[in-house]
């Protein structure tokens, strides 16, 4: 009984996870998909940093949010695996900090490489564009984090 209950907290928990990053990504829809991106909803990409189990719900958070991205398709396909790719590496270290610097050059790489696809600008700026605009989100959510870290209870709850 004890799994069951588990196993319907986890699903729970990464709806909830891809609910809230694909509503903060179309609440603020014209920085999310260009060039210099802003996706407030990548805070919430830390929550990898705590729980390895909460990745599946931020890719399929992330795979909701591209569907109306004006890049199509490919967006559909490479924003997920990127979320995918970067919460793996944010995931195996033990500070915040480096999650954060971790999660920063792998999106830049990544949606820096689909960027350079679709808009024939060149790989490294669009790279540098990319991991300016994810440094920024995500060193404001460690700011976030850091201070929901004090409140005990929903450290446990995010862990578990």
């Amino acid at each position: 009984m004890k799994k069951r209950k588990d196993l319907i907290k986890m699903i729970t928990l990464n709806a909830m996870v891809a609910t809230i990053y694909a509503v903060l990504t179309l609440m603020i829809q014209p920085l999310a998909y260009r060039e210099l991106q802003l996706r407030l909803s990548e805070i919430v990409v830390l929550l990898a940093f705590y729980n390895k189990k909460l990745i599946p719900g931020l890719a399929i958070g992330c795979f909701i949010a591209n569907i109306p991205s004006p890049l199509g398709v490919i967006d559909w396909i490479v924003g997920p695996i990127s979320t995918l790719v970067v919460c793996y590496f944010m995931n195996r270290v033990t500070n915040i900090y480096l999650s954060a610097l971790i999660g920063s050059i792998a999106t830049g790489l990544i949606v820096g490489g689909e960027l350079c696809l679709v808009y024939h600008i060149p790989y490294l700026i669009n790279a540098l564009y990319v991991f300016i605009g994810e440094a920024i989100v995500l060193y404001l959510g460690t700011v976030v984090f850091k201070r929901l870290e004090k409140n005990v209870k929903f450290i446990e709850y995010i862990k578990e």
